[in-house]
Order: C-alpha cells, then sequence, then structure tokens
C-alpha cells in the first residue's frame, strides 16, 4: 500500500511538474465546469449557439495548423531548391513572402472575409463545412509565415552540417533528408511547440475579426451567412449587455452574486477566449521549458 501511494505521488509530482501537461489538463477541466455550469442556468437556445460557437472556433484553429504546416513546408522546401538553381525565382518568391508579412494580420484577415462574403453571395461556398475550411485558410496565409521562419532557420542551419553532404555523398536525395533528418527528427519538438503557439493565436485573431465584422467595423462584410463563433457570440447585443453588467457591479457589490445566472452568456464567452489564451500561452511556455527549446 505504501509503495502505490509512493508512486501515485510520483506521478502527481511529475505531471505538476509537466506545465504544459498540468495545463492541458486544467484548461479541459475549466471548460467542463464552464460547460456543467451553463447546462444548469443557461437557456437552451443561447446554450446550443455557445456549444455551436465554440465547436467552431475549434475547428477552424484546428485547420488553421493543418494548414499552416502545408503551407510552411511547401514554401520551405520552395525556398531552399530554387535558392539553388533559380536564383531569379527566388527573388519573386521572397517579394511575395515579405508582401504577405508587410500586411497586418487583421487587415489580411478582414480583406480575406470580403472575398469569402463575395463566394458566399454567388453560391461558391453554399455550406457551413466549405465556409469553415476557407475561414481556416484566410487565417493560415497570414500566420503560416511564423512557421515558414521556423523550417526555414533549421533547414538552413542543418544543411551547413558535415552529415548532410555526407548524406549526399552516399546517394540520398536532399528531399529526404531535409523531410526526414531535419523536419521529422531534428526539428519536430520545435515545430510542435510553434503549432501550440498558433493555436492560441487562431483563436485571438478569429475572435478578434469577427467581433469586428459583427460590431459592424466593417461595411463590406455580412456576418449574416457566416458560421457562429466565439467572436460574434461576444458582438451579440445580449453578451455586450453582460459584459457591461460587470461593469454595473463594481459600484453595486449586490449585483456579483446575480452575474453568474443572469448574465451568463456574455460572462461565459468572454471567459471561455480569455481562460484558453491564458492556458495556451502556458503550454507552450511548459512545453519548451521541457524539452529545453
Amino acid at each position: 500500500m505504501k509503495n502505490f501511494f509512493n508512486r501515485l505521488s510520483s506521478f502527481f509530482s511529475e505531471f505538476y511538474n509537466h506545465k504544459d501537461r498540468y495545463w492541458f489538463m486544467i484548461w479541459i477541466l475549466g471548460l467542463m465546469i464552464i460547460w456543467i455550469w451553463n447546462i444548469s442556468f443557461l437557456n437552451k437556445p443561447a446554450l446550443h449557439q455557445l456549444e455551436y460557437g465554440f465547436i467552431n472556433t475549434l475547428i477552424i484553429s484546428l485547420l488553421v495548423i493543418m494548414f499552416s504546416i502545408v503551407l510552411a513546408w511547401s514554401t520551405a522546401l520552395l525556398y531552399h531548391f530554387v535558392h539553388q538553381h533559380f536564383p531569379r525565382v527566388q527573388i519573386v518568391l521572397v517579394f511575395f513572402i515579405n508582401l504577405i508579412r508587410s500586411i497586418p494580420q487583421i487587415v489580411g484577415i478582414l480583406m480575406g472575409y470580403v472575398i469569402l462574403t463575395l463566394f458566399i453571395q454567388e453560391g461558391i461556398l453554399n455550406s457551413n463545412l466549405l465556409i469553415l475550411v476557407f475561414m481556416a485558410f484566410i487565417i493560415a496565409v497570414f500566420i503560416f509565415l511564423e512557421v515558414y521562419d521556423l523550417l526555414r532557420e533549421r533547414i538552413t542551419y542543418f544543411s551547413r552540417r558535415d552529415f548532410f553532404d555526407a548524406m549526399r555523398v552516399c546517394g540520398i536525395t536532399e528531399r529526404y533528408i531535409i523531410n526526414r533528418e531535419i523536419i521529422w527528427r531534428s526539428s519536430r519538438i520545435h515545430l510542435m511547440n510553434k503549432l501550440i503557439a498558433i493555436f492560441g493565436i487562431s483563436i485571438f485573431l478569429l475572435c478578434s475579426v469577427d467581433f469586428i465584422i459583427s460590431v459592424g467595423l466593417s461595411t463590406d462584410v455580412s456576418s449574416v451567412n457566416l458560421p457562429v463563433t466565439l467572436g460574434s457570440l461576444l458582438a451579440k447585443i445580449d453578451s455586450k449587455q453582460d459584459i457591461l453588467a460587470i461593469g454595473y457591479s463594481l459600484t453595486h457589490w449586490g449585483y456579483v452574486i446575480r452575474l453568474p445566472f443572469e448574465h451568463l452568456q456574455g460572462i461565459t464567452v468572454a471567459t471561455i477566449i480569455v481562460f484558453s489564451l491564458v492556458c495556451f500561452y502556458q503550454i507552450s511556455n511548459g512545453y519548451a521549458r521541457r524539452h529545453h527549446l
């Protein structure tokens, strides 16, 4: 029995020291507590909207990670081979990369949403799934350069090492060396840490842009046909009144007890957004420390 408790204590101690896993569990447990509370006290139509918005936000953020990997990997490989064999094409490639880099992310995503709305009006995108995929692709276009910079740095560093030329002499192709030895074996941990951070960034950008569109600061984009996300939910009049109620409670302390019951929708949406951003910031830092990055 003593052995069992020692092992259990050792397990929890090790789990606590691994801050990435610890904060990931905090995020999961926190979301479960929030969901149970909302099931108990939030009306069903608002609860369904909240669940739908959270799932859409999660799906888009995961798709952003997938698109970012594909775009960054293909661009990094293209740059490497163009740099060696087609110097003039490299200038054009660098120009387009720097052009994307020069556009502020919020502005670029807003312009992408204009195109998205045109596609919806023309009937090109006629399902919610296609709209979610396109939304994720727009965000990934203005985020993937962070992954691209990491891959390019790792490829440049390892391509100057002796093993790179030694493997080429043995007849192994550069594509295999880069994909297998450099990206997969030597950069997998660095890439995972970057993707964790991108997940948090995509939530922030998605909610920010959807909030801007939903409150009407963009006259060219309509949010009517866009899927519900946490950002668009936060911009709804009910949610804004719920947030304003927090300010009212600062001068009327007796009103605080009514907040988690009468103003649950807006407070829940704001809490999920902020809570998720804090958790993934801690997860990214904890992962970096655990792997000594």
